[in-house]
């Protein structure tokens, strides 16, 4: 592979990791190809795109320091072969995915990743992924957004009420008389 070429690569590489909400980084040696592709077919079913990293040219684009210290300490970490999975759509739903073959595969392990320029730790990216999905996440913010109006149309229509079960009480105690 010539200079050309790797400047190429590299420019890709940085593009994703611009574009992508998440990339999380594994260790994928021992992986069978069928196994490989089934993660691929699953990745992509989730928005999103999985690349093997060339550890040198990940090296290249963070030279320069351009994509913040985060980034370049930890593609200067990288060894050994290495897959990232660019998530574009719900980071959450690409973590349940590598978390659960990570579980079901041995021979796959979860890296510490980024998230936008920022570090996430293997740790957190199981907690990630442990998160509710998208929709039921909007959902409990939605019913927690609606609760003070809620308790105040209930405030507001016990005032009727109360006066309704007064004007009760009162016709039904000259009604005895």
């Amino acid at each position: 592979m010539n200079r050309t070429e790797k400047e190429v690569l590299g420019k890709e590489l940085a593009e994703k990791l611009g574009k992508a909400n998440v990339a999380l980084f594994a260790d994928y040696k021992g992986l069978t190809a069928n196994q490989a592709d089934d993660l691929r077919k699953q990745l992509r079913a989730k928005n999103a795109e999985v690349k093997v990293l060339k550890n040198n040219i990940a090296r290249i684009i963070t030279r320069d320091g351009q994509m913040g210290p985060d980034v370049k300490a930890l593609m200067d970490g990288v060894v050994g072969p290495t897959l990232v999975a660019f998530a574009y759509g719900d980071p959450a739903a690409v973590a349940k995915v590598m978390k659960k073959f990570a579980e079901d595969n041995e021979a796959f392990k979860l890296k510490d990743s980024l998230m936008g320029q920022k570090l996430v730790l293997v740790k957190s990216v199981e907690e990630l992924a442990n998160l509710p999905s998208r929709e039921i996440l909007l959902s409990m913010l939605l019913r927690t957004m609606m609760a003070p109006v809620q308790n105040f149309v209930g405030v507001l229509a016990a005032v009727p009420r109360s006066l309704v079960i007064v004007l009760s009480a009162i016709e039904k105690k000259k009604s005895e008389n």
